[in-house]
């Protein structure tokens, strides 16, 4: 790899870095930065961050990391089923009472809750640092736990099909493991976790909507699983069940992959004065009519005052 980036002169670097920037502008990979305004006034938009050179993790290093991680999200799942349960860590003082119990994040209303598979973080955005070394032996670390809706695949699948239309060389000299079928494994987990009985279920997306800083991500992991994306206004609950509106009228919903926080999914529940939600949807949740992933309450495991423990 070293030899190929040698190789390679800095006018042809430059014009492919151009025409990322083009390709990424023109289908519309951006996302929303709040707070900051162009010189109009006006909210703006950035371009994903794209490294014309990848930063590459060895086979050996990734197995390593792939089953540290695995057994993080284990550790975390049995943490949050443990708090809206029997509370053991607490009563043991491994973590104090009041750290969780006042905490913004932890939803009371979850106790008591059982989920499937007692599985409460089906989507876990690790993200992942490593100290510097200036022979690259640096150890890796865990920044944070992003368990609510974490977001960015989306910039990751589009950055290694870029690298793959820019660079095509590299892959036929290299054996790097695929990312293009997250997707599949995606609507895969979400399809795992319907309620009992739904050999089929239907699965959408939930978007707070356009203005949100990841809709891109939200519209093309929908379209990407060939399921359907939908605002807060689009459903609504009528027998204990979750329906959502459409053309040839209202169509049950069985699991909902959620990137709206917590206190705007309910407005009977938790915020009152939000529109991005659905009213009534925790009563047909905590009644086992429907699937929510990530679940309600998971911040609790990923909120910095519990880090230290």
């Amino acid at each position: 790899y070293d030899q190929w980036l040698q190789g390679q002169r800095t006018e042809s670097m430059q014009s492919r870095r151009s025409e990322a920037e083009v390709i990424f502008r023109r289908v519309g990979i951006t996302f929303a930065v709040y707070g900051a305004k162009d010189e109009d006034g006006a909210g703006t938009e950035r371009l994903i961050p794209f490294d014309l050179i990848p930063r590459i993790i060895p086979k050996q290093e990734w197995t390593t990391m792939e089953a540290g991680l695995r057994q993080r999200v284990k550790a975390l799942n049995r943490f949050i089923h443990d708090v809206y349960h029997d509370q053991e860590i607490l009563r043991a003082g491994i973590v104090p009472a009041e750290q969780v119990l006042h905490n913004a994040q932890y939803r009371a209303s979850m106790h008591g809750v059982d989920l499937p598979g007692d599985v409460y973080s089906h989507i876990a955005g690790i993200d992942i640092v490593r100290a510097g070394q200036a022979d690259g032996s640096g150890a890796y670390y865990v920044l944070e736990d992003n368990l609510r809706v974490p977001s960015g695949v989306s910039y990751m699948l589009e950055n290694r099909k870029m690298t793959m239309r820019l660079f095509p060389e590299l892959f036929r000299l290299h054996r790097v493991a695929p990312v293009a079928h997250y997707p599949d494994l995606l609507l895969e987990t979400l399809r795992a976790v319907a309620p009992a009985g739904i050999n089929e279920p239907n699965v959408v997306v939930l978007t707070p909507g356009m203005y949100n800083s990841a809709y891109f991500e939200h519209a093309f992991l929908a379209q990407q699983m060939g399921v359907e994306l939908v605002e807060g206004q689009d459903l609504f609950v009528r027998d204990g069940f979750v329906y959502m509106r459409t053309t040839q009228g209202p169509r049950r919903v069985d699991v909902i992959y959620r990137r709206v926080d917590d206190d705007f999914m309910d407005p009977k529940a938790f915020r009152a004065d939000s529109t991005l939600g659905c009213a009534g949807l925790m009563d047909v949740y905590r009644a086992g009519n429907i699937s929510l992933s990530n679940a309600i309450g998971t911040g609790i495991a990923d909120d910095k005052s519990i880090y230290p423990y």
